[in-house]
């Protein structure tokens, strides 16, 4: 259960200029032993108040947070008024003393999703388009596929689909880690990380954007066996099918690479998620997808050096333009006309 003030008060958002937000408390959330109490809750931002009856909800991935202005930017070009949910545990909703990311069911989320959309209706919004990048991918297409009819559309950026590697192990592991986590779901997994991802993207390395390094690749962000449970769980529940009632477009990068010693070919493919695997399990999702590969893409297309940024723009644009949800206003005038 979610409360908000019965009429959104938006202010002005505290990490990104000509932006707004608001808070949706979330006091029925499940909090684990030393989070501060009551203190869950989750952060809708917008680009600006509503001018089209179209509406686009961004739900960032893990370990991440809403900062790419240029996606809100392209959407509003492409006729949308631009979203972004900040989770629970997360990015402008992360508390301190909180466990960064951590949920041990992903359908905790249909909580603060559904005040969101329920806000975005209630500012005049006729359709809304959900799109959702790497575990927000995952969350969001499980939301989609429980939640027939109130969507038009679902955009999927390198959406975590499946374990990679070890899809035919997931039903083993998913029982291991499930048992594990009946016990001791917080415990921390002992997980590498070389640091690459950062490096192509953070302007602190050799990358170009810049953002909160505590809100994206903070300390407090550590995978738990709670957490990977539920990863997994949702993971079955897309290799078994899911029936998505609206058109899907689930966007790749063309290639992978795992090398673990540092290139500039880091720069221009996936080094998180097994493209193969996302593209094995795309058409699982319902009787309506679209599947695009982004030649030298990166995990997230939406931070990808150019060209393949700009391309990936365009085929979401264009695909938006077929698939989506028409301008209301314009099909109007359409009538009208002689």
């Amino acid at each position: 259960m979610t409360s908000v003030h019965a009429v959104t008060k938006w202010a002005e958002d505290s990490l990104l200029e000509s932006f707004q937000s608001v808070t949706i408390d979330l006091p029925d959330a499940q909090e684990y032993a030393g989070e501060p109490e009551g203190s869950l809750c989750a952060t809708l931002v917008r680009h600006r108040p509503p001018r089209q009856r179209r509406a686009l909800l961004y739900i960032h991935g893990w370990n991440d947070y809403f900062f790419q202005t240029q996606l809100a930017v392209e959407t509003a070009e492409m006729g949308y008024d631009f979203y972004a949910l900040d989770l629970r545990r997360y990015g402008r909703s992360f508390r301190p003393g909180q466990l960064g990311g951590f949920v041990t069911d992903l359908s905790s989320y249909h909580d603060e999703i559904d005040e969101a959309v329920r806000i975005i209706t209630e500012e005049g919004h006729d359709d809304l388009v959900i799109m959702g990048h790497s575990t927000g991918g995952l969350i969001a297409t499980l939301w989609a596929d429980e939640r027939p009819g109130v969507a038009s559309a679902l955009i999927l950026n390198s959406p975590w689909l499946e374990l990679q590697g070890y899809p035919e192990l997931r039903p083993a592991l998913r029982r291991m880690f499930s048992a594990v986590g009946s016990l001791s779901p917080t415990a921390a997994l002992p997980l590498s990380e070389n640091g690459f991802y950062s490096r192509t993207i953070s302007a602190a390395e050799d990358g170009v954007w810049d953002y909160d390094l505590q809100l994206k690749g903070g300390d407090a962000f550590v995978a738990r066996v709670g957490w990977l449970a539920a990863i997994m769980r949702g993971h079955a529940k897309v290799s078994a099918g899911l029936s998505i009632d609206v058109p899907v477009l689930v966007l790749i990068s063309e290639r992978s690479d795992f090398r673990r010693k540092w290139s500039e070919d880091l720069r221009r493919a996936d080094i998180i998620l097994d493209v193969e695997t996302l593209a094995a399990r795309a058409h699982h999702l319902g009787g309506h997808v679209t599947l695009i590969r982004i030649e030298d893409g990166m995990h997230d297309l939406a931070l990808s050096d150019e060209p393949a940024r700009s391309r990936y723009y365009a085929e979401v644009g264009r695909w938006l333009a077929t698939y989506g949800p028409e301008d209301s206003a314009r099909t109007a005038q359409e009538q009208i006309l002689p």
